[in-house]
Protein backbone atom coordinates (compact mmCIF):
# COMPACT_ATOMS: atom_id res chain seq x y z
CA UNK A 1 0.00 0.00 0.00
CA UNK A 2 0.88 3.41 -0.47
CA UNK A 3 0.76 6.15 2.45
CA UNK A 4 0.35 9.58 1.21
CA UNK A 5 3.02 12.00 3.44
CA UNK A 6 2.23 14.10 6.25
CA UNK A 7 3.92 17.89 5.58
CA UNK A 8 4.39 18.63 8.55
CA UNK A 9 5.49 15.53 10.08
CA UNK A 10 9.67 15.51 10.90
CA UNK A 11 12.15 13.71 9.32
CA UNK A 12 10.32 12.61 6.29
CA UNK A 13 10.98 13.57 2.82
CA UNK A 14 8.15 15.38 0.74
CA UNK A 15 7.49 15.22 -2.99
CA UNK A 16 6.65 18.50 -4.74
CA UNK A 17 5.39 19.87 -7.92
CA UNK A 18 7.74 22.38 -9.01
CA UNK A 19 5.43 24.41 -11.29
CA UNK A 20 5.40 28.08 -10.49
CA UNK A 21 1.53 27.81 -12.20
CA UNK A 22 0.18 25.40 -10.52
CA UNK A 23 0.89 25.11 -6.39
CA UNK A 24 2.74 22.22 -4.58
CA UNK A 25 0.29 18.55 -4.05
CA UNK A 26 1.04 16.00 -1.68
CA UNK A 27 2.47 12.83 -3.94
CA UNK A 28 2.84 9.24 -2.31
CA UNK A 29 5.32 7.78 -0.72
CA UNK A 30 5.93 3.51 -0.35
CA UNK A 31 6.68 2.53 2.89
CA UNK A 32 10.41 1.54 3.27
CA UNK A 33 9.80 -2.39 2.89
CA UNK A 34 7.43 -1.65 -0.18
CA UNK A 35 9.66 0.66 -1.88
CA UNK A 36 9.51 -0.60 -5.25
CA UNK A 37 6.41 -2.65 -5.06
CA UNK A 38 5.39 -5.46 -8.29
CA UNK A 39 3.32 -3.71 -11.38
CA UNK A 40 0.91 -6.43 -12.72
CA UNK A 41 0.63 -7.07 -15.91
CA UNK A 42 -1.92 -4.60 -17.97
CA UNK A 43 -3.26 -6.64 -20.37
CA UNK A 44 -6.20 -6.09 -23.00
CA UNK A 45 -6.24 -2.16 -22.21
CA UNK A 46 -8.79 0.21 -23.41
CA UNK A 47 -7.37 3.00 -25.72
CA UNK A 48 -8.23 6.49 -26.62
CA UNK A 49 -5.67 7.83 -28.71
CA UNK A 50 -5.43 11.25 -29.37
CA UNK A 51 -3.89 13.46 -32.03
CA UNK A 52 -4.20 10.12 -33.26
CA UNK A 53 -2.37 10.79 -36.49
CA UNK A 54 -1.99 7.47 -38.66
CA UNK A 55 -1.90 5.16 -35.45
CA UNK A 56 1.20 4.47 -34.95
CA UNK A 57 0.62 4.19 -31.38
CA UNK A 58 -2.82 2.83 -31.51
CA UNK A 59 -1.33 -0.10 -34.43
CA UNK A 60 1.45 -0.88 -31.74
CA UNK A 61 -0.40 -1.32 -28.72
CA UNK A 62 -3.21 -3.45 -30.98
CA UNK A 63 -0.50 -5.53 -32.04
CA UNK A 64 0.30 -5.76 -28.64
CA UNK A 65 -3.37 -7.22 -27.53
CA UNK A 66 -4.36 -3.64 -26.26
CA UNK A 67 -7.46 -1.96 -28.07
CA UNK A 68 -8.68 1.02 -29.54
CA UNK A 69 -12.21 2.71 -27.39
CA UNK A 70 -11.90 6.17 -29.16
CA UNK A 71 -9.45 8.05 -31.78
CA UNK A 72 -8.54 11.69 -32.16
CA UNK A 73 -7.69 13.13 -35.30
CA UNK A 74 -8.46 16.78 -36.63
CA UNK A 75 -6.12 16.30 -40.03
CA UNK A 76 -8.44 15.13 -42.70
CA UNK A 77 -5.75 12.77 -44.64
CA UNK A 78 -4.67 11.19 -41.37
CA UNK A 79 -8.57 10.76 -40.43
CA UNK A 80 -9.19 8.91 -43.44
CA UNK A 81 -6.33 6.45 -42.88
CA UNK A 82 -7.66 5.51 -39.15
CA UNK A 83 -11.07 5.54 -40.40
CA UNK A 84 -10.02 3.10 -43.12
CA UNK A 85 -7.39 1.00 -40.80
CA UNK A 86 -9.37 0.99 -37.73
CA UNK A 87 -13.13 -0.11 -38.96
CA UNK A 88 -15.69 0.30 -35.90
CA UNK A 89 -13.48 2.67 -33.57
CA UNK A 90 -15.24 5.91 -32.91
CA UNK A 91 -13.04 9.08 -34.77
CA UNK A 92 -13.35 12.43 -32.83
CA UNK A 93 -12.05 14.95 -35.29
CA UNK A 94 -11.41 17.76 -32.27
CA UNK A 95 -9.91 17.20 -28.91
CA UNK A 96 -11.42 20.56 -27.91
CA UNK A 97 -14.88 19.49 -28.33
CA UNK A 98 -14.26 15.98 -26.51
CA UNK A 99 -16.34 16.02 -22.93
CA UNK A 100 -14.52 13.64 -21.24
CA UNK A 101 -12.75 9.98 -21.72
CA UNK A 102 -15.07 7.33 -22.16
CA UNK A 103 -15.51 5.42 -19.00
CA UNK A 104 -13.84 2.26 -20.63
CA UNK A 105 -10.52 4.21 -21.16
CA UNK A 106 -7.71 2.25 -19.05
CA UNK A 107 -5.19 3.81 -20.96
CA UNK A 108 -4.95 7.91 -22.55
CA UNK A 109 -2.02 8.07 -25.27
CA UNK A 110 -1.55 10.90 -27.13
CA UNK A 111 1.91 11.80 -29.57
CA UNK A 112 0.76 15.56 -28.97
CA UNK A 113 1.57 17.88 -32.13
CA UNK A 114 5.58 18.25 -32.03
CA UNK A 115 5.86 21.10 -34.50
CA UNK A 116 6.50 23.79 -32.05
CA UNK A 117 8.79 21.69 -30.13
CA UNK A 118 11.22 20.21 -32.43
CA UNK A 119 14.01 21.97 -33.69
CA UNK A 120 12.89 21.69 -37.73
CA UNK A 121 9.38 23.46 -36.49
CA UNK A 122 9.57 27.07 -35.02
CA UNK A 123 10.62 26.41 -31.59
CA UNK A 124 7.76 28.34 -30.14
CA UNK A 125 7.67 25.68 -27.16
CA UNK A 126 4.83 24.07 -25.06
CA UNK A 127 2.42 27.50 -25.06
CA UNK A 128 2.93 27.13 -29.52
CA UNK A 129 -0.52 27.03 -31.05
CA UNK A 130 0.07 22.95 -31.83
CA UNK A 131 2.02 21.81 -28.87
CA UNK A 132 -0.40 23.88 -26.31
CA UNK A 133 -2.62 21.17 -27.18
CA UNK A 134 -1.66 19.08 -24.39
CA UNK A 135 -3.71 21.60 -22.37
CA UNK A 136 -6.39 19.23 -23.64
CA UNK A 137 -4.62 15.83 -22.14
CA UNK A 138 -4.81 17.49 -18.39
CA UNK A 139 -8.48 18.79 -19.25
CA UNK A 140 -9.38 15.62 -20.05
CA UNK A 141 -7.68 13.85 -17.02
CA UNK A 142 -8.68 16.20 -14.29
CA UNK A 143 -12.39 15.38 -15.45
CA UNK A 144 -11.53 11.81 -14.76
CA UNK A 145 -8.26 10.58 -14.08
CA UNK A 146 -7.29 7.38 -16.78
CA UNK A 147 -5.13 4.75 -14.92
CA UNK A 148 -2.61 4.90 -17.44
CA UNK A 149 -0.92 7.70 -19.75
CA UNK A 150 1.35 7.36 -22.23
CA UNK A 151 2.91 10.72 -24.20
CA UNK A 152 5.44 10.95 -27.38
CA UNK A 153 7.29 13.52 -28.47
CA UNK A 154 10.63 14.83 -29.81
CA UNK A 155 13.74 14.92 -27.17
CA UNK A 156 14.63 18.66 -28.13
CA UNK A 157 11.51 19.52 -25.16
CA UNK A 158 14.03 18.51 -23.06
CA UNK A 159 16.72 21.34 -24.15
CA UNK A 160 14.07 23.92 -25.36
CA UNK A 161 13.57 26.89 -23.08
CA UNK A 162 15.36 24.82 -20.42
CA UNK A 163 12.73 22.23 -20.62
CA UNK A 164 9.70 23.92 -19.87
CA UNK A 165 7.87 21.82 -21.35
CA UNK A 166 8.22 18.96 -19.61
CA UNK A 167 8.35 20.62 -16.80
CA UNK A 168 4.99 21.79 -16.94
CA UNK A 169 3.97 18.12 -17.80
CA UNK A 170 4.84 16.58 -15.02
CA UNK A 171 4.01 19.20 -13.03
CA UNK A 172 0.74 18.41 -13.76
CA UNK A 173 1.07 14.76 -13.61
CA UNK A 174 2.27 15.11 -10.09
CA UNK A 175 -0.61 17.24 -9.11
CA UNK A 176 -2.84 14.48 -10.55
CA UNK A 177 -1.39 12.59 -8.52
CA UNK A 178 0.12 10.17 -11.39
CA UNK A 179 3.96 8.74 -10.98
CA UNK A 180 5.50 9.41 -14.08
CA UNK A 181 9.14 8.06 -15.88
CA UNK A 182 10.03 9.06 -19.13
CA UNK A 183 13.05 7.60 -21.60
CA UNK A 184 14.18 8.77 -24.74
CA UNK A 185 14.29 6.03 -26.81
CA UNK A 186 16.00 4.96 -30.59
CA UNK A 187 13.76 3.29 -33.28
CA UNK A 188 17.06 1.48 -34.51
CA UNK A 189 16.30 -0.89 -31.60
CA UNK A 190 13.77 -2.29 -32.64
CA UNK A 191 14.93 -3.39 -36.03
CA UNK A 192 13.84 -0.58 -38.18
CA UNK A 193 16.85 0.70 -40.28
CA UNK A 194 15.96 4.83 -38.92
CA UNK A 195 17.88 6.81 -36.65
CA UNK A 196 14.98 8.32 -34.52
CA UNK A 197 14.92 9.46 -31.10
CA UNK A 198 11.57 10.26 -29.15
CA UNK A 199 10.76 10.96 -25.80
CA UNK A 200 8.00 8.51 -24.28
CA UNK A 201 6.36 9.23 -21.02
CA UNK A 202 4.46 6.92 -19.17
CA UNK A 203 2.28 7.72 -15.89
CA UNK A 204 0.60 5.82 -13.47
CA UNK A 205 -2.07 6.42 -10.87
CA UNK A 206 -1.16 3.11 -8.70
CA UNK A 207 1.49 1.36 -10.03
CA UNK A 208 5.30 2.22 -11.09
CA UNK A 209 5.78 3.30 -14.21
CA UNK A 210 9.51 2.30 -14.32
CA UNK A 211 8.31 -1.44 -14.92
CA UNK A 212 7.15 -0.70 -17.99
CA UNK A 213 9.37 1.77 -19.50
CA UNK A 214 12.67 1.00 -17.16
CA UNK A 215 12.76 -2.91 -17.75
CA UNK A 216 14.65 -3.32 -20.49
CA UNK A 217 17.71 -1.74 -21.25
CA UNK A 218 20.81 -3.67 -23.64
CA UNK A 219 22.65 -0.02 -24.22
CA UNK A 220 23.03 1.05 -28.00
CA UNK A 221 26.06 -0.46 -30.25
CA UNK A 222 29.17 1.43 -31.12
CA UNK A 223 28.18 3.79 -33.97
CA UNK A 224 29.59 2.51 -36.98
CA UNK A 225 32.59 4.56 -39.21
CA UNK A 226 31.42 5.73 -42.78
CA UNK A 227 32.09 2.29 -45.04
CA UNK A 228 31.51 2.23 -48.45
CA UNK A 229 29.86 -1.75 -48.27
CA UNK A 230 27.24 0.07 -46.64
CA UNK A 231 24.21 2.30 -47.21
CA UNK A 232 24.63 5.93 -45.82
CA UNK A 233 21.64 7.84 -44.97
CA UNK A 234 22.00 11.59 -44.73
CA UNK A 235 19.93 15.01 -45.54
CA UNK A 236 20.36 16.70 -48.40
CA UNK A 237 18.43 19.57 -47.57
CA UNK A 238 21.37 20.46 -45.29
CA UNK A 239 25.04 20.74 -45.67
CA UNK A 240 26.47 23.60 -43.95
CA UNK A 241 25.31 22.76 -40.09
CA UNK A 242 24.80 19.50 -40.45
CA UNK A 243 24.60 16.44 -42.06
CA UNK A 244 22.62 14.24 -40.30
CA UNK A 245 24.06 11.21 -41.82
CA UNK A 246 23.41 7.86 -40.71
CA UNK A 247 25.22 4.52 -41.11
CA UNK A 248 23.51 1.54 -42.58
CA UNK A 249 20.06 3.76 -41.65
CA UNK A 250 18.34 7.02 -42.16
CA UNK A 251 18.22 9.72 -40.49
CA UNK A 252 14.78 10.66 -39.12
CA UNK A 253 11.86 10.72 -41.63
CA UNK A 254 10.27 14.34 -41.87
CA UNK A 255 6.69 15.74 -41.64
CA UNK A 256 8.35 18.15 -44.46
CA UNK A 257 6.48 21.23 -45.21
CA UNK A 258 3.06 22.42 -44.07
CA UNK A 259 1.83 22.22 -47.28
CA UNK A 260 2.96 18.34 -48.14
CA UNK A 261 6.87 18.92 -49.86
CA UNK A 262 7.99 16.10 -49.26
CA UNK A 263 12.21 15.98 -48.01
CA UNK A 264 12.95 12.46 -47.87
CA UNK A 265 16.30 11.51 -46.88
CA UNK A 266 18.77 10.84 -49.57
CA UNK A 267 21.03 7.73 -49.45
CA UNK A 268 24.50 6.46 -50.72
CA UNK A 269 24.30 3.14 -51.97
CA UNK A 270 27.49 0.68 -51.97
CA UNK A 271 27.44 0.91 -55.43
CA UNK A 272 27.59 4.83 -55.51
CA UNK A 273 24.10 6.27 -56.42
CA UNK A 274 22.52 8.44 -54.51
CA UNK A 275 19.33 8.11 -54.14
CA UNK A 276 15.63 8.89 -52.45
CA UNK A 277 13.61 5.97 -50.83
CA UNK A 278 10.07 4.89 -52.07
CA UNK A 279 7.23 6.22 -49.87
CA UNK A 280 6.40 2.65 -49.10
CA UNK A 281 9.60 1.86 -47.65
CA UNK A 282 9.70 4.81 -46.08
CA UNK A 283 6.65 3.62 -44.04
CA UNK A 284 8.10 0.36 -43.51
CA UNK A 285 10.52 2.15 -41.63
CA UNK A 286 7.89 3.20 -39.45
CA UNK A 287 6.61 -0.42 -38.97
CA UNK A 288 3.88 -0.02 -40.92
CA UNK A 289 2.97 -2.06 -43.97
CA UNK A 290 3.53 -0.67 -47.35
CA UNK A 291 0.57 1.75 -48.48
CA UNK A 292 -0.57 1.98 -44.82
CA UNK A 293 -1.43 5.81 -45.19
CA UNK A 294 -2.89 5.13 -48.93
CA UNK A 295 -6.32 5.99 -47.80
CA UNK A 296 -5.51 9.69 -46.92
CA UNK A 297 -5.35 9.89 -51.34
CA UNK A 298 -9.13 9.77 -50.98
CA UNK A 299 -9.12 13.43 -49.52
CA UNK A 300 -5.87 14.58 -50.12
CA UNK A 301 -2.84 14.28 -52.75
CA UNK A 302 -0.08 11.49 -52.38
CA UNK A 303 2.79 13.77 -51.28
CA UNK A 304 0.95 14.77 -47.65
CA UNK A 305 1.29 10.84 -46.98
CA UNK A 306 5.05 11.82 -46.73
CA UNK A 307 4.33 14.13 -43.69
CA UNK A 308 1.66 11.80 -42.07
CA UNK A 309 4.81 8.82 -42.05
CA UNK A 310 7.58 11.60 -41.17
CA UNK A 311 5.12 12.82 -37.88
CA UNK A 312 4.29 9.36 -37.07
CA UNK A 313 5.42 7.12 -34.14
CA UNK A 314 7.62 3.88 -35.05
CA UNK A 315 4.94 0.97 -34.62
CA UNK A 316 7.41 -1.29 -33.15
CA UNK A 317 8.34 1.45 -30.16
CA UNK A 318 5.00 1.44 -29.32
CA UNK A 319 4.40 -2.74 -29.62
CA UNK A 320 7.71 -3.06 -27.01
CA UNK A 321 5.69 -0.70 -24.79
CA UNK A 322 2.53 -2.74 -25.27
CA UNK A 323 4.14 -5.68 -24.30
CA UNK A 324 5.75 -4.26 -21.58
CA UNK A 325 2.34 -3.17 -19.90
CA UNK A 326 1.01 -6.77 -20.55
CA UNK A 327 4.46 -8.19 -18.91
CA UNK A 328 6.10 -5.42 -16.36
CA UNK A 329 9.42 -6.36 -15.43
CA UNK A 330 11.52 -5.01 -12.40
CA UNK A 331 13.90 -1.57 -11.71
CA UNK A 332 15.72 -0.69 -8.74
CA UNK A 333 16.17 3.26 -8.69
CA UNK A 334 17.60 3.04 -5.50
CA UNK A 335 21.18 4.58 -5.99
CA UNK A 336 19.50 6.99 -9.26
CA UNK A 337 20.74 10.70 -8.15
CA UNK A 338 18.13 13.64 -7.25
CA UNK A 339 16.87 15.86 -9.93
CA UNK A 340 17.80 19.47 -8.35
CA UNK A 341 14.97 22.06 -9.28
CA UNK A 342 16.24 23.86 -12.35
CA UNK A 343 19.06 21.14 -13.43
CA UNK A 344 18.83 19.69 -17.57
CA UNK A 345 16.80 16.55 -18.12
CA UNK A 346 18.23 14.22 -18.31
CA UNK A 347 17.79 11.42 -21.05
CA UNK A 348 15.53 9.50 -18.68
CA UNK A 349 14.33 10.59 -15.44
CA UNK A 350 11.27 9.67 -13.21
CA UNK A 351 9.01 10.28 -10.01
CA UNK A 352 7.08 7.48 -8.52
CA UNK A 353 6.45 9.90 -5.19
CA UNK A 354 9.55 10.24 -3.86
CA UNK A 355 10.77 13.49 -5.75
CA UNK A 356 12.42 13.60 -9.33
CA UNK A 357 15.21 11.30 -10.25
CA UNK A 358 17.41 10.64 -12.84
CA UNK A 359 18.36 7.35 -14.74
CA UNK A 360 20.91 5.66 -16.49
CA UNK A 361 19.13 3.52 -18.75
CA UNK A 362 19.70 4.15 -22.25
CA UNK A 363 17.97 4.96 -26.00
CA UNK A 364 18.09 0.99 -26.50
CA UNK A 365 15.87 -0.88 -24.45
CA UNK A 366 16.40 -3.61 -27.08
CA UNK A 367 18.32 -4.60 -30.13
CA UNK A 368 16.81 -6.54 -32.31
CA UNK A 369 18.71 -7.68 -36.00
CA UNK A 370 17.68 -6.35 -39.26
CA UNK A 371 19.09 -6.34 -42.79
CA UNK A 372 21.42 -3.84 -44.48
CA UNK A 373 19.55 -0.94 -45.13
CA UNK A 374 20.55 -1.43 -48.95
CA UNK A 375 18.71 -4.65 -48.69
CA UNK A 376 15.47 -3.33 -46.72
CA UNK A 377 15.04 -1.18 -49.94
CA UNK A 378 12.29 -3.45 -51.66
CA UNK A 379 10.57 -0.70 -53.65
CA UNK A 380 12.20 1.51 -56.49
CA UNK A 381 14.23 4.08 -55.66
CA UNK A 382 15.04 7.39 -57.26
CA UNK A 383 18.83 8.77 -58.16
CA UNK A 384 18.65 12.47 -56.17
CA UNK A 385 17.65 15.02 -58.39
CA UNK A 386 20.69 17.27 -60.12
CA UNK A 387 19.33 20.20 -58.51
CA UNK A 388 18.84 18.34 -54.66
CA UNK A 389 22.57 16.77 -55.16
CA UNK A 390 24.23 20.36 -56.92
CA UNK A 391 22.79 22.87 -53.72
CA UNK A 392 23.64 20.39 -50.85
CA UNK A 393 27.49 20.16 -52.62
CA UNK A 394 27.31 24.28 -53.01
CA UNK A 395 26.24 24.14 -49.51
CA UNK A 396 29.44 21.87 -48.33
CA UNK A 397 31.68 24.30 -49.36
CA UNK A 398 30.41 26.80 -47.51
CA UNK A 399 30.84 24.75 -44.75
CA UNK A 400 33.23 24.41 -41.39
CA UNK A 401 32.59 20.48 -41.10
CA UNK A 402 34.11 17.78 -41.60
CA UNK A 403 32.64 15.17 -44.01
CA UNK A 404 33.38 10.89 -44.14
CA UNK A 405 36.20 10.59 -46.54
CA UNK A 406 35.35 9.82 -49.77
CA UNK A 407 31.50 10.76 -49.24
CA UNK A 408 32.26 14.19 -51.03
CA UNK A 409 33.60 12.45 -54.40
CA UNK A 410 30.79 10.53 -54.10
CA UNK A 411 28.62 13.89 -54.20
CA UNK A 412 30.47 15.11 -57.15
CA UNK A 413 30.60 11.73 -58.88
CA UNK A 414 26.71 11.44 -58.83
CA UNK A 415 26.08 15.51 -59.76
CA UNK A 416 27.77 14.15 -62.89
CA UNK A 417 26.36 10.83 -63.45
CA UNK A 418 22.76 12.89 -63.05
CA UNK A 419 23.99 15.61 -65.31
CA UNK A 420 24.15 13.22 -67.98
CA UNK A 421 21.09 11.97 -67.69
CA UNK A 422 18.62 15.25 -66.69
CA UNK A 423 20.68 17.91 -68.87
CA UNK A 424 17.72 20.69 -68.29
CA UNK A 425 17.63 19.94 -64.24
CA UNK A 426 14.62 17.69 -64.38
CA UNK A 427 14.49 14.53 -63.07
CA UNK A 428 12.80 11.66 -65.93
CA UNK A 429 12.59 8.66 -63.80
CA UNK A 430 9.17 7.26 -64.13
CA UNK A 431 9.71 5.23 -60.81
CA UNK A 432 9.45 7.74 -58.05
CA UNK A 433 6.41 9.06 -56.69
CA UNK A 434 7.52 12.62 -55.84
CA UNK A 435 10.43 14.02 -56.67
CA UNK A 436 12.81 15.91 -54.13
Amino acid sequence: MAKQLDPKAPGKRRGRARSSKTPAAPLLAWTHEQQYPDTPPQQNLAVAGLFAGVGGIELGLHRAKHRASLLCENETGAAAVLENRFPGIRLATDVRELKAVPSDVQLLAAGFPCQDLSQAGMTKGIDGHRSGLIGEVFRLLRRRRVPWLLLENVPFMLQLARGRALEVIVSELEELGYRWAYRVVDSRAFGVPQRRERVFLIASLDHDPRAILFKDDVGPPQERPFDRNLAFGFYWTEGVRGLGWAVDAVPTLKGGSTVGIPSPPAILLPSGEIVTPDLRDAERMQGFRPDWTRPAESVVRKSMRWKMVGNAVTVPVSEWIGRSLAKPGNYDGTWDPVLPKGSPWPRAAWNIGSGRHASSVSTWPERRTRSPLQEFLLHPTRPLSLRAAAGFRARTKLSSLRFPTGFLDAIDAHIERVRQIEPHGRQVSRRAQVSP
